[in-house]
């Protein structure tokens, strides 16, 4: 479709931006504890489950709170919703610092932090489809997309360097100081709406939220794709919110595990920025989808059984380039398929089922052997990959590319 008769303003790279920025940020809050599991449960006088759970309760609130958050969204707008997100991520951030040693703060802050998470998430389409023409969108959620793997990968890599050097609750005060000022930079620049639509009025209002709710579940692909995202997202939290545990049997460090964790997400980021272009240029979401799935899979064996650093790294990379490159294009999918329910919509409904994939979080503590290993899980995980390369393979690309 052009676009030259529709006016795209350079603007909508700030607003980008200082959204991608707040993305960044709650991804380090989220993810922070992950790779110094063992070290973190030795300061709080806690077990490894515990400071799992720091991880898992953003899935866990994640959950009640995606439909009513989505209907702010798309009621009130992005801005005043992702500002509140925003607001609670810096209060609560700062709050978990000054916690000190106390796990129930920690806790009660991080779940402060865990309410925040819905109001940024649920706006990765919303956020393009205001500012961006249909042609630039799935580009504009991949990049939303980079900065989430760049605040995880973040979190994973500087976290064990900085508690070799200070406590955890003085890393956790810095991460929350850096999420204040992110939130003082979106409240600061961000705007709903450029001056006129970036493209024709039909590929930008959507119905109502109740009427676009009901219609996205009469949608098959859309259901189809639901169940691909809670299977990606589930091994992917799987993995970062186990990732110290994963490795520890077979000799690895904290260092270790943050450099394998940050290089899954180096590669999924890697994957967000050039997979998506060539899906908008070419006008397909299907095959970029069944292709991610089962290229991740040998990713996903190497990273099972690697003993050495070398083929460990190089796994973790190839797994996260071919899992997570591949999704900013099927939230963007999902967006098209269900037109006319409104983005925030339908993305709320696809993180919704994404975080409810915690269910395989706990199934993978759940199935370690007696020594530590989490061989069993992980190859659950690989049989699950052939199911989602399956539903993806069912998959029918959008008539109005």
């Amino acid at each position: 479709m052009s676009t030259q008769n529709y006016k795209l303003y350079g603007y909508r790279w700030v607003v980008l931006a200082v959204f991608m920025f707040i993305n960044v940020t709650i991804q380090i809050l989220w993810i922070g504890y992950a790779p110094i599991t063992g070290p973190a449960a030795v300061f709080y006088s806690v077990s490894d489950l515990q400071i799992g759970m720091l991880a898992m309760s953003f899935m866990i609130a994640f959950i009640p709170l995606s439909i009513p958050v989505s209907w702010v969204i798309d009621t009130y707008g992005f801005r005043l919703a992702v500002s509140i997100g925003a607001v609670l991520m810096g209060i609560f951030g700062l709050l978990r610092g000054f916690a000190g040693t106390n796990y129930s703060l920690v806790l009660w802050s991080t779940i402060g932090i865990a309410i925040a998470q819905p109001f940024l998430l649920n706006a990765w389409t919303k956020v393009p489809a205001n500012w961006f023409s249909i042609d630039e969108r799935a580009t504009a959620v991949g990049l939303v997309t980079l900065s989430s793997l760049i605040g995880t990968a973040l979190g994973m890599v500087i976290t064990p360097i900085l508690i070799a050097n200070m406590p955890i609750s003085m890393v956790q005060l810095i991460y929350g100081g850096i999420a204040a000022f992110s939130a003082i930079l979106f409240l600061i620049f961000a705007r709903e709406n450029p001056p006129t639509p970036p493209c024709p009025a039909g590929q930008e209002v959507r119905s109502l939220m109740l009427d676009g709710l009901k219609h996205a579940l009469k949608v098959k692909d859309f259901w189809l794709y639901l169940g691909i995202f809670f299977i990606g997202m589930g091994i992917f939290n799987g993995i970062t919110t186990w990732v110290e545990d994963i490795v520890r049997p077979r000799g690895f460090t904290p260092v270790d595990a943050g450099n394998m964790g940050a290089l899954m997400l180096v590669g999924g980021l890697i994957g967000a920025v050039v997979i998506p272009p060539f899906s908008d240029k070419q006008h397909k979401r299907r095959i970029y989808l069944l292709t991610g799935f089962l290229l991740a899979i040998p990713g996903l064996i190497g990273l099972t059984y690697a003993t050495n650093t070398w083929l460990l790294f190089i796994s973790s990379f190839s797994l996260g380039f071919f899992l997570i490159g591949v999704s900013p294009i099927g939230i963007q999918y999902a967006a098209e398929i269900t037109q006319p329910t409104p983005e925030g919509t339908s993305n709320g409904l696809i993180q919704l089922f994404g975080q409810a994939s915690v269910v395989f979080v706990y199934i993978m503590e759940a199935f370690k052997t007696p020594d530590g290993a989490f061989t069993p899980a992980l190859l659950l995980a690989a049989g699950f990959l052939c199911l989602s390369a399956f539903l993806a393979w069912l998959l029918k690309d959008p008539v109005s590319l």
